[in-house]
């Protein structure tokens, strides 16, 4: 496996402020400051409608039996496009990185680490923090394939989503990550937020489109977009 090359990471905190192609094939820092929301007139609008089939719910809290992670949105420099990629094992799924949280580890550290691990990004900025934990259940095979994985038995997950703006160029994104892991993602693209909730799984969906929702204020129109949520 190529392992990116080390690169050091500053991180600045400050308050976030309440108020989105080529394929890459596996080709590579996290200064995390804030930005307060745009106005209105630049915000681009995100549907929220949902399949009554699939289970999921906004919580002010993660629910007992579902697995704590956290989701991440990494938009493009001019924040009109977001980065979605290909899994390895099931090439057709497009996502937005996301993973675990660590026992006793906050969940901003966590999209942090997971943001390199998988992406190999540390030249990014938080732009804003969902209010809520977006909870989504498993469906039945995979909830049986994923917990025979992890030795667990999570009926779903509770995710905290993040929305990062990528400050680097394109080139420093490598899906071998930070080496720490085992890659996850085959290809990767820059999409609009229409064309992420598209291409997403079935009963990733209403969560995609939630977490959109609340980051649209954030996102800007791209005027060579032929479609937008």
């Amino acid at each position: 496996m190529m392992v990116a090359a080390a690169a050091s990471a500053r991180l600045l905190v400050t308050p976030i402020a309440p108020s989105t192609s080529a394929l890459h094939r596996l080709p590579r820092r996290i200064r995390i400051t804030t930005r307060p929301p745009p106005s209105s007139s630049s915000s681009r609008s995100c549907s929220t409608s949902a399949s009554p089939l699939l289970t999921f719910a906004s919580m002010d809290a993660p629910p007992q039996g579902y697995r704590t992670n956290v989701g991440i949105c990494l938009a493009n420099p001019s924040l009109t496009k977001i980065f979605s990629a290909s899994r390895i094992d099931i090439p057709s799924a497009w996502q937005m990185p996301q993973g675990g949280i660590d026992a006793g580890e906050e969940p901003r550290a966590a999209a942090v680490r997971e943001l390199r691990e998988e992406t190999g990004v540390t030249s990014a900025e938080i732009v804003a923090e969902a209010p809520n934990w977006l909870t989504y259940d498993f469906p039945p095979d995979v909830r049986t394939k994923l917990n025979a994985r992890w030795g667990t038995d999570w009926k779903g997950q509770a995710q905290k989503w993040f929305l990062f703006r990528f400050t680097g160029n394109d080139d420093e994104i490598n899906l071998n990550g930070d080496g720490s892991e085992k890659p996850e993602f085959g290809e990767w693209t820059w999409m609009t937020p229409h064309e992420v909730i598209e291409k997403a799984v079935e009963f990733k969906k209403p969560v995609y489109e939630e977490a959109l929702k609340h980051f649209a204020p954030y996102l800007q129109s791209d005027p060579t977009a032929s479609s937008s949520i």
